[in-house]
């Protein structure tokens, strides 16, 4: 299988672990009953970790279907070489450190690690465009 291949099924997992990770805190702040209910009420404003946690997976929910396109799309137009799989792996590097980056309220160095991320996609869009 193709390295692009592996990093969108691993970035499959990442995607559980943002999930699971808003979610249980968000269950912390609110409780099993809201979780397992509707959640039709309405609720006070997320505490300050859930609401990082929530913020790191909209952002990951953001960039994942970039992902998608430009690694799914340099296999199916055979343009995949090693320097595609290398571009995918440092995207899927830079989301990995982006979570406990934001988890932990570190700005800059979070900024500068999803700027890098999205230098990737860029690398491998352009690629699949022109390569």
């Amino acid at each position: 299988m193709p390295a692009e291949l592996t990093v969108l099924a691993l970035a499959g997992i990442l995607l559980l672990v943002h999930i699971f990770a808003a979610a249980h805190v968000k269950t912390k702040q609110y409780g099993v009953e809201w979780n397992t209910g509707a959640r039709d009420e309405e609720l006070p404003p997320l505490g300050f970790l859930a609401g990082r946690l929530e913020r790191a997976r909209d952002n990951f929910l953001e960039t994942l279907p970039l992902a998608i396109i430009a690694l799914f799309g340099v296999v199916l137009a055979d343009k995949a070489d090693t320097q595609t799989a290398i571009a995918a792996w440092v995207w899927l590097g830079a989301r990995v450190l982006y979570l406990p980056l934001y988890w932990a309220g570190i700005p800059l160095v979070r900024t500068g690690v999803w700027g890098v991320g999205l230098l990737a996609l860029l690398y491998v869009l352009g690629v699949m465009l022109l390569g």
